[in-house]
């Protein structure tokens, strides 16, 4: 990947402070990795990570947690909810906040190894903080569980950056609006953005796989095209059960199931345009599996064809 989401905001911030000068090297663009440890870029890094830290924190609090009591910090076991999909969130987010980690580092100029090492463990830094707040919210608890998937997603970034120096496997998501989230809107969310987080009908976790690193470079397999196998569940009104009625409504009876995908994705990052700005906006997306063509499999169904999936 190149610079992704932060390099992008930090992009912003600069250019909304009309700031003569990105890099003590006035030649290098400013989407260019420095090739020496670079001040100046490491100290805009900090200020605007910080800045994004806290807007998300305030954020997540408004969706999340604000309704919810606090408490006395605690652990909960949480290891059989949702049908194991909060977990895949975990590792998707660790996975690539840390090869963004990775990113902006090497953009600063900072040696590879520490960039790989500190870069790719900020995403489960990150999701932390979110373990530290669940386990003092009465609702939750800080959950083993959830730390383990944190820290898998952070490792497959790094091995992945220590093995082959890149991103051949990538975790991504995809998100679409589930008939459940209109039956349990005080549990799955009740507008787009708490619906993308707290919806887990509608959400699939994907590992997209890079054709063209693994193979001769001669091949005529496009530099961009990823196979994509995903996971998903459905029929899910409960954390671990179904309620049988909502606001003294009757809910329908569900069966809740997992679900299985095999599709095409399309690795932006491998997108070159003229205009690296463009190309950054790319990489920014890149988070987000391509809608494709897609083969579902689960127990209720078998297989299902689905000509669009999201």
């Amino acid at each position: 990947m190149r610079n992704t989401l932060l390099s992008f905001s930090i992009l912003l911030i600069l250019t909304s402070f009309n700031l003569p000068s990105f890099s003590q090297n006035q030649k290098l663009n400013f989407f260019d990795p420095s090739p020496t440890y670079d001040q100046q870029r490491m100290k805009i890094i900090g200020v605007t990570a910080g800045a994004m830290y806290v807007s998300s924190m305030f954020g997540l609090y408004e969706l999340w947690y604000k309704n919810y009591p606090q408490s006395s910090f605690h652990f909960f076991d949480d290891n059989g909810e949702w049908l194991q999909m909060d977990k895949g969130g975990h590792c998707v987010v660790a996975y690539y906040l840390g090869s963004l980690g990775i990113d902006v580092l090497n953009w600063a100029g900072v040696k590879k190894n520490q960039a790989t090492w500190y870069g790719g463990l900020v995403g489960a830094a990150y999701n932390t903080t979110f373990e530290c707040l669940d386990g003092l919210s009465s609702e939750y608890g800080f959950s083993i569980g959830d730390m383990t998937a944190n820290f898998a997603g952070a490792f497959i970034c790094i091995g992945e950056q220590l093995a082959w120096g890149q991103q051949r496997i990538q975790l991504k998501f995809s998100y679409h609006h589930s008939p459940e989230a209109d039956l349990r809107p005080d549990l799955l969310g009740n507008d787009f953005p708490s619906n993308a987080i707290k919806d887990y009908n509608g959400l699939s976790d994907w590992v997209s796989i890079n054709m063209y690193d693994f193979m001769n470079r001669s091949s005529a397999v496009p530099r961009w095209l990823n196979v994509a196998f995903g996971y998903g569940a459905d029929g899910m009104l409960g954390a671990r059960m179904n309620p049988v009625s909502y606001n003294g409504n009757d809910l329908p009876n569900l069966d809740r199931h997992r679900q299985y995908y095999f599709s095409l994705d399309v690795d932006l990052s491998q997108i070159n345009t003229k205009s690296k700005a463009v190309n950054t906006a790319f990489d920014l997306l890149n988070l987000i599996k391509v809608m494709f063509p897609s083969l579902e499999y689960n127990r209720v169904t078998k297989f299902l064809f689905h000509p669009f999936y999201f």
